[in-house]
């Protein structure tokens, strides 16, 4: 392919290929040969990319006209067929404990050192995707496979930095790599970018998820194939099959040209939206050949039954609190995904944790922890019995705690023979809203998580504690899509009888630098006055925005 100087580039980059931003380590991610592999793929797959777009609005449409999600008729013989997916590697057989956080380099040396089974780098909803953000994580990512990965921390108080270093490769957990979702563009690459006469034209974004999944593979697929250890991804966001089938076609176009065997790449796919849910036997089929398992997204599931039924008025969730997995739905859920994967020869794996260690010596400290180890313990426990392969938490210091429940309940490495033949969920199973109140407190801690997490977010840190909770996008997204369902139905009240309306909205604000403090010490204090307002907007807006981190990225850089 002939090739171009660019001026942000010194080296050669295809054309028809822009790149709209700089960052540390570019050009060596970047090469002229990552960027044809980027290119072709966006040439090859964005039409059908953005026709799966286009059919997510149009079944938008049809929810917000009153229909309901159900299992399809035209597939009904994928449902009753016999058949299996093919065998697992090795490396996925026990995935008892992953762990998942961003990609910086300090995370990824922790995670891959932290005593997990996996660890999932995530570029989706705990990373800010910030050009430098992105690119910093493929090149950790790209170190980590090769084993040269350290990072020394900032010397403080007169004291050197910290230095860390991986453990040996045999002693790491196995690396999986989240790419962003479907919906999202890589606005700093363009391709068919054109100048004729003096005149630039601009080319198209590439799929973020293109981006993600094909640099990092252009990286280390060669390194990891020979290691037996991939490439591994975890796909987000789905909503259906056909979605499912372009990222097969996708993943098999990235084999070949980088000279992979066939399903060399293996996926597991995320189950955290409600229409998915109804096609997870055919999400499994379109994989088949590559898949791993199905993940109980149970955060995002929530926000994605919220906008699913954003304008079914008798379906409004109660605050987040109160929407736990025992609840009707959410269990069925989980029931029927445990039983889809093991009868097909794929893992159940169950969700997060989002608890976090509570620092302190003192009582309340010391019993607030306590408090939080329970409920991660109790949610394992529930996990392990209905049958899950394995489960996900956000901290290290969690992981012992989770390992132990599987340990005494999961002796194998999983247990697949957990048929859950008993199991029988109806569509009305799946969709019946859950019971319960929205408190004060309810309503101004989805206020403050949502202006929070968006103003770090929007500070390029897409991973914070609030309040013993590490909050990502997805439950931040919880927050915002409760705020804007709430405040839109009608005579919604809390339970000591205030109105739900914008007035009780107006007031969370003006009571939130209360509930901050000091604004220096929370990441993207500086910001906060800049997420309030975009929140207002979102909140006042007639119709729910798909996602939160579509118009906030334009922000972004």
């Amino acid at each position: 392919m002939a090739e171009r100087q660019h001026p942000h580039d010194p080296g050669k980059i295809p054309v028809g290929v822009e790149i709209t931003a700089q960052a540390a380590g570019q050009d060596a991610l970047l090469t002229p040969a990552a960027l044809d592999l980027l290119a072709d793929l966006h040439r090859r797959f964005e039409g059908a990319r953005q026709t799966r777009l286009a059919a997510r609005r149009e079944r938008q449409a049809f929810f917000d006209a009153g229909g309901l999600p159900d299992f399809r008729e035209d597939t009904a013989a994928i449902r009753a067929g016999d058949w299996r997916v093919a065998p697992l590697p090795a490396a996925l057989l026990d995935r008892r404990v992953e762990i998942t956080g961003p990609v910086d380099p300090k995370m990824v040396i922790n995670a891959l050192n932290s005593g997990a089974n996996c660890y999932m780098a995530d570029f989706e909803d705990s990373t800010s995707p910030t050009w430098d953000n992105l690119l910093t994580g493929q090149g950790a990512l790209r170190e980590a496979v090769a084993g040269t990965l350290t990072f020394t921390s900032p010397a403080a108080d007169g004291r050197p930095g910290k230095l860390y270093t991986l453990k040996p490769f045999r002693e790491q957990a196995v690396l999986m790599v989240r790419p962003r979702g479907w919906h999202l563009d890589e606005k700093h690459v363009l391709v068919d970018s054109t100048r004729v006469d003096g005149a630039a034209s601009a080319g198209s974004p590439i799929s973020a998820s293109i981006f993600d999944a094909a640099l990092f593979c252009f990286h280390n697929a060669d390194v990891l194939a020979a290691k037996d250890r991939g490439p591994y991804l975890y796909l987000p966001k789905l909503q259906c099959m056909e979605e499912a089938q372009l990222w097969n076609d996708v993943l098999g176009h990235i084999e070949q040209a980088l000279g992979l065997a066939e399903g060399r790449i293996k996926v597991t796919v995320l189950i955290e939206t409600l229409p998915a849910v109804f096609e997870m036997d055919e999400i499994l089929h379109a994989l088949r050949g590559r898949i791993a398992g199905l993940n109980c997204g149970r955060w995002d599931y929530m926000f994605s039954y919220i906008k699913t039924f954003r304008a079914h008025r008798d379906r409004v969730l109660p605050e987040r609190g109160q929407v736990t997995m025992t609840q009707p739905f959410l269990r069925a859920y989980s029931e029927l995904l445990i039983q889809t994967c093991h009868r097909r020869g794929a893992h159940a794996m169950g969700g997060m944790a989002a608890q976090i260690p509570v620092g302190g010596s003192d009582r309340a400290s010391i019993e607030a922890n306590e408090a939080a180890l329970a409920k991660v313990r109790a949610d394992k426990l529930r996990e392990v019995t209905a049958g899950h392969d394995g489960t996900w938490v956000a901290h290290p210091a969690l992981i012992p705690v989770a390992r132990a429940v599987f340990d005494e309940r999961m002796p194998g490495k999983h247990q697949q023979h957990v048929l859950r033949e008993e199991v029988t969920v109806s569509r009305d199973e799946l969709i019946r809203p859950s019971l319960g109140t929205i408190t004060r407190a309810g309503f101004e801690g989805n206020v403050e998580v949502c202006v929070r997490y968006l103003a770090a977010w929007l500070d390029g840190n897409g991973c914070v504690p609030i309040h013993n909770l590490m909050e990502d996008a997805a439950t931040a997204e919880i927050a915002r899509a409760q705020l804007w369902s709430w405040l839109h139905s009608e005579e919604l009240h809390l339970d000591d009888g205030t109105p739900v309306d914008f007035a009780l909205l107006e007031r969370a604000f003006i009571g939130l630098p209360k509930r901050i403090g000091d604004r220096s010490r929370i990441p993207g204090g500086s910001r906060i006055n800049e997420a309030i307002g975009v929140l207002d907007r979102l909140t006042h807006a007639d119709t729910l925005e798909e996602f939160l981190t579509l118009p906030a990225y334009a922000r972004l850089d």
